[in-house]
């Protein structure tokens, strides 16, 4: 009897190590934000303008449309495939939406959804050269990016478009609901669909299927190219969207690329894998990461930090955060 009360006692501790090691693993990237958060609240050179509303309304503000073109890519990273054509289609959607307003004088709704719409026909170019003719997405999606900043370029001469912006995009941009910005609203929509539809639905689990093996998928039946042709053509229907929204938060477009916009939202992808699922990509952990970049780079520029801040964080945290998910992802397969 007292050799099985200690032996029940000795193996309590363990089940609690293993409880309180997973539990840091899920939630070390939630803890390591509030702690930059705090950092940057007690650091005398930003502790001034950092913890203050306003700040705060910046940082969710900018990180709704990094978050939005994070939300994109996973779709089709979740099924193994990079396509990085999206910060372009975010920056073609923004100058599409300026110039349907200042140049063609188009109503307000056919400015916004036509752009939007225009990403998913991005998408649908972008799924067939890679599910259907079999091209490498990095190289195709790469060339359809730089097609379409040389169209930016060539539409806008590359000059900003500010004038003959309907002063109603610009209302929605920098509205607030309960003292947020709306732009946070929106994206917590499309996250909530995005959580729902790769948990709930087949073919959202389908998508996780193919990136974990793209045979075994085949042999149970999925539709492995329609299912990834799909998930271009999301992804773009989203950056197009947050295309729209970026526009409503600056005001006017400028003939950029949107790299930028891409490598941070890599960034928060990758460092979502290492959260909530470690060596998964998924929806929350992807939120989160997008607000531990955009509070760090806040928190630079608040402490004196100049415009190389946020590329070279942006760099590193893409890196490490890659080299993260790598590390977890070999962790959860089986031996």
């Amino acid at each position: 009897m007292t050799e099985t009360t200690t032996s029940s006692t000795s193996k309590a501790p363990k089940r609690s190590g293993f409880s309180g090691v997973k539990l840091l693993e899920n939630y070390a990237l939630l803890i390591l934000t509030a702690l930059v958060f705090l950092f940057f609240t007690l650091n005398p050179q930003s502790s001034t303008a950092f913890p203050t509303v306003a700040n705060l309304n910046v940082i969710l503000g900018s990180q709704a449309v990094v978050s939005m073109i994070a939300l994109a890519a996973l779709f089709p990273i979740i099924a193994g495939y990079f396509d990085f054509s999206l910060g372009a289609i975010a920056a073609t959607a923004q100058v599409a939406a300026a110039g349907l307003m200042a140049n063609a004088h188009a109503p307000f709704w056919v400015a916004v959804t036509l752009p939007i719409i225009g990403g998913g026909l991005i998408g649908v170019v972008n799924g067939l050269l890679v599910a259907r003719f079999q091209m490498p997405p990095f190289v195709t999606t790469l060339g359809v990016a730089i097609l379409l900043a040389g169209l930016i370029q060539w539409y806008t001469k590359g000059q900003s478009i500010v004038a003959g912006i309907d002063p109603a995009i610009m209302k929605f941009g920098s509205s607030r609901i309960l003292g947020f910005p709306t732009v946070v609203y929106v994206v917590l929509l499309v996250a909530i669909a995005a959580w729902y539809f790769f948990t709930h639905t087949p073919y959202g689990r389908s998508l996780y299927a193919i990136g974990s093996n793209v045979s075994s998928a085949k042999l149970v039946g999925i539709r492995v190219d329609r299912s990834v042709w799909s998930s271009f053509i999301i992804a773009g229907v989203i950056s197009g969207g947050a295309g729209v929204m970026q526009l409503s938060r600056q005001g006017s477009a400028t003939a950029g690329d949107g790299n930028s916009l891409l490598f941070a939202a890599l960034a928060a992808v990758f460092l979502g894998a290492t959260a909530v699922t470690p060596g998964f990509f998924n929806v929350i952990g992807t939120i989160v990461g997008a607000l531990f970049v955009s509070i760090s780079v806040s928190g630079l520029t608040l402490s004196g930090a100049s415009g190389w801040a946020s590329p070279v964080f942006n760099g590193l945290a893409l890196l490490i955060a890659v080299g993260l998910s790598t590390f977890f992802g070999r962790r959860k397969r089986p031996s």
